[in-house]
């Protein structure tokens, strides 16, 4: 018991860490927010969520090889560029007639929860994450079986989901002050964000490549 307590408070440890390194789910969980209200990050969360227990299924299958060759993190890190420009065009669009209006839950991208899939999978760091710490911790997780690998998923993903759920509330609950002006600079803001994220990422994809 002490040593899955061990694996369950460093995951949560070291999975806060990288969640509190602002990026593209930040980012988005905020613009989200700003729509829809606290439950924008929890869903987000949940999008995030679903795509982990896809690849840590797959980490057991046998793909750890796969997802640590350059040519594939080259790919992930273009394509996941791309993704982040269409999304900051689509944020973009028609800024200037956007209104705060939480009673409308359309997103430009599907929702929190496909926004939850989309920026992680366009973020290279969370392949190499997986590909490094996430598999050695899936290797010691393995040595309590199933129990093991379930207390380290929950500590990992309990601490995205105590802190984008922490940014959501801080947000939700500031939108009685937030002009529509004020909303129209923090979706421009988070648009501009992605912009340099999706560059920055489609360079490092391209480095990868060559």
């Amino acid at each position: 018991m002490e040593k899955l307590a061990v694996i369950f408070i460093s995951s949560f440890i070291i999975g806060l860490s990288g969640a509190l390194m602002p990026g593209p789910v930040l980012t988005v969980a905020i613009s989200e927010t700003t729509r829809r209200g606290f439950w924008a990050g929890p869903l987000i969360v949940l999008g995030h969520a679903i795509l982990e227990i896809t690849l840590l299924a797959l980490l057991i299958l046998g793909f750890a090889d796969l997802i640590t060759k350059p040519g594939l993190l080259g790919v992930v890190g273009i394509a996941g560029g791309a993704v982040l420009l269409w999304m900051s065009y689509g944020m973009l669009r028609g800024i200037r007639h956007l209104r705060l209006d939480l009673s409308d839950g359309k997103s430009a991208w599907g929702g929190p929860v496909v926004a939850g899939v989309l920026t992680s999978l366009a973020n290279p760091y969370w392949i190499i994450w997986w590909a490094t710490i996430g598999l050695g911790y899936v290797i010691i997780s393995m040595q309590f079986g199933f129990t093991g690998l379930a207390v380290f998923f929950a500590g990992h993903i309990l601490s995205d989901l105590a802190w984008y759920s922490a940014v959501s509330l801080f947000v939700s609950r500031g939108r009685r002050y937030i002009s529509n002006r004020i909303y129209r600079g923090i979706i421009g803001a988070c648009a501009v964000m992605l912009i340099l994220f999706g560059i920055y990422f489609g360079v490092i994809g391209v480095r990868h490549l060559i």
